[in-house]
């Protein structure tokens, strides 16, 4: 699903990623972990073509999105959806709403926008609250709205940046319970980006750790250091 070979990105006279090279196969749950400034969200940034790299490769589903001109790329991020620390909802509109919307831009008909909410809503548990909007909601309620909104288009490609980094230890874990439920549910790689050691300790992934923009580690079901 992600291949980067040789990936290098600068900015300015900091590298925040140097001559980095993975492959991260369809289908597969990882935690990408090291401390903050090691690359972890430049290397999400990338993969989803909000940043080129300066030298090096990255293809997503065999496509490789440095080259992908801008008209190819409201394509490409159809087939991603992102989760940010800070939820990115829009205020004035419900959660319903809220999730919707992605379809909306996309010009999909309303019928099938209505279904693809439902099921959203049902994966996260929010369907009783649908109507209210994002300043009635928890931290970890405002987290699975983001999370229904990211997977309404059925991406096969989930992208978390720290989505539990504002919620307690407690939400924080059943945040990433349900993104292990809908990794199993809707086949979608996950790529979580993460500091939080309890988290990455609780479960038997995947983890690629990032030391200064370089892989210090890649292990089948490893451990945060």
């Amino acid at each position: 699903m992600v291949t980067a070979k040789n990936l290098t990105k600068k900015f300015g006279s900091i590298l925040a990623l140097q001559d980095l090279t993975l492959e991260i196969p369809t289908g597969e749950f990882v935690f990408l972990t090291g401390p903050s400034g090691s690359g972890k969200t430049t290397l999400l940034r990338l993969i989803y073509r909000d940043l080129k790299p300066d030298s090096g490769t990255i293809q997503v589903d065999n496509q490789e999105v440095s080259k992908l001109p801008g008209s190819k790329l409201p394509s490409l991020r159809r087939t991603i959806g992102v989760v940010f620390q800070d939820f990115k909802l829009l205020s004035d509109r419900n959660v319903w709403e809220n999730v919707s919307l992605p379809l909306e831009v996309r010009g999909i008909p309303p019928a099938k926008i209505r279904s693809a909410a439902k099921v959203a809503l049902e994966l996260v548990g929010l369907t009783p609250r649908s109507s209210m909007f994002p300043s009635q909601l928890s931290g970890g309620e405002l987290q699975r709205v983001a999370l229904a909104r990211a997977i309404v288009g059925r991406p096969r490609l989930l992208l978390a940046d720290e989505p539990t980094g504002n919620l307690d230890p407690k939400t924080g874990k059943n945040i990433v319970k349900l993104l292990k439920d809908i990794h199993s549910e809707l086949k979608t790689t996950v790529i979580m980006a993460t500091h939080n050691a309890d988290i990455v300790n609780s479960f038997s992934q995947r983890v690629i750790s990032l030391d200064e923009g370089r892989i210090s580690k890649d292990s089948p079901k490893g451990k945060y250091d």
